[in-house]
């Protein structure tokens, strides 16, 4: 594979974001971090986790659920948390090495992506099990291409547009119902001196929701996913599309976008500065003491043809390393994080997201998490996300210097289009 264009440093700090393209392929020597930090506490009284939950509000609930097993089982869990980022950019070196017995991780594409690798271990007997508790969609999410399950859902979240009621309440802004009402407001916003559409890229795979609507809502979700997966050109009208319709927005886009994390368009929206903002659903992590203040709509459609029908909501979740030395304890593990216990015992610490397990005990549910699940159970279809739904080695050498491009110079599409269609090209070898 021809050598790839370097990323500049300031686009590996990914709360999504997968590892370096060589990395992906095995080409980097372990670093220190993650690769070096497997618990190898395992025992046959023991189970090793290795978790990327180091925010405080998911760090804390991973903890009340591993609490939870340990007095459930009588067995201990010895868990490794390693900052977020850190996990993604050394995932493959840390699962070639001495890997915990369990590990989180995601579904779909980047879990198929250590299965076929052979870098994960099936786990169908433990499916056996929980089976009837996940509805097929999910099962599929943590089916190989070999067949075999290697994953546990654990919970997922929508992203969509979400906003502050009581500034919108007080401005008597209303929800828009179609994409020229979205602009509308947007000006409108910014003529009472707001920030209209929260925007921040500094970590890099923010921007990829961005394209991922515009993309589902202009051309349909099977293009999407056949882009994604390399099929379709990217230099075809239709993603020229998307990066044009993209540009009209920008105007209303909080500015200096690579300079700034989530986290302070998030503050933005709790300080009255920004009006809206396209996120995932753990925006709700920000808004900790007044949740009941945030609220949603989903991106307003674009094309007739494909309406509102698509979003994305990514499914987090865990797997077992390729040789675990406590095989029988992490099946134990893995078995109690697919029941409601688990989740339930996770959410009442952590309500910006929702559970999958189709039995969950849905009553204590905020506003917030109950519209998600109406909004992800009445779409026709969901992806994953864009660093999900692709190769690694794509998502993280090519799109994320790609997008960052177009925010700086939304000007030359043809030729950005041209450039990442010729490393796709390298990469896919189609």
């Amino acid at each position: 594979m021809s050598t790839m264009p370097t990323v500049p440093t300031a686009t590996l700090t990914s709360r999504r974001s997968f590892l370096k393209g060589a990395v992906a392929l095995g080409g980097l020597a372990a670093v220190p971090g993650l690769a070096a930090c497997g618990s190898g506490a395992s025992s046959s009284t023991t189970v090793s986790f290795g978790s990327n939950q180091s925010d405080p509000v998911p760090k804390k609930a991973y903890a009340a659920f591993v609490k939870d097993f340990e007095k459930k089982s009588g067995l201990s869990v010895s868990v490794n948390t390693v900052d977020h980022e850190t996990f993604q950019n050394q995932i493959n070196n840390y699962l070639q090495g001495t890997p915990d017995d369990v590990f989180t991780w995601f579904a779909g594409f980047r879990m198929n992506f250590f299965a076929t690798k052979g870098l994960a271990t099936p786990i169908d007997d433990v499916w056996k099990k929980i089976g009837g508790d996940f509805t097929p969609a999910l099962k599929q999410s943590a089916t190989a291409d070999d067949g075999h399950q290697y994953f546990i859902p654990f919970d997922y979240y929508p992203w969509a547009v979400f906003y502050k009621k009581s500034l919108w309440q007080k401005n008597g802004y209303q929800v828009p119902k179609t994409f020229d009402e979205y602009i509308a407001l947007a000006k409108q916003m910014q003529s009472d001196g707001l920030e209209p559409l929260g925007f921040a890229d500094k970590q890099g795979w923010p921007a990829m929701g961005t394209f991922d609507i515009l993309n589902m809502r202009l051309n349909g979700y099977d293009f999407h996913v056949s882009l994604m997966r390399g099929k379709e050109s990217w230099t075809d009208k239709r993603v020229k599309n998307v990066f044009d319709t993209w540009r009209g927005t920008l105007p209303y886009h909080q500015q200096n976008a690579l300079g700034r994390d989530w986290e302070e368009s998030a503050q933005g929206m709790q300080q009255d500065k920004v009006g809206m903002m396209l996120i995932g659903m753990f925006i709700g992590q920000q808004f900790a003491d007044n949740l009941d203040d945030l609220d949603f709509f989903a991106f307003p459609e674009l094309d007739p043809s494909h309406g509102q029908d698509s979003l994305d909501a990514p499914t987090d979740g865990f797997m077992m390393s390729k040789s675990p030395r406590n095989e029988d304890g992490a099946k134990k593990f893995l078995t109690y994080l697919a029941g409601t216990r688990a989740e339930e015992t996770y959410l009442k610490a952590d309500a910006s997201v929702i559970g999958a397990n189709s039995n969950i005990d849905t009553s204590g549910y905020n506003s917030l998490q109950k519209k998600a699940v109406d909004l992800i159970t009445s779409a026709k279809n969901t992806a994953q996300y864009m660093d999900r739904d692709t190769r690694p080695d794509f998502a993280q050498t090519v799109m994320i210097q790609a997008l960052q491009t177009f925010i700086r110079n939304p000007k030359d599409v043809d030729g950005l289009t041209k450039q990442i269609e010729a490393q796709k090209q390298q990469i896919f070898g189609a």
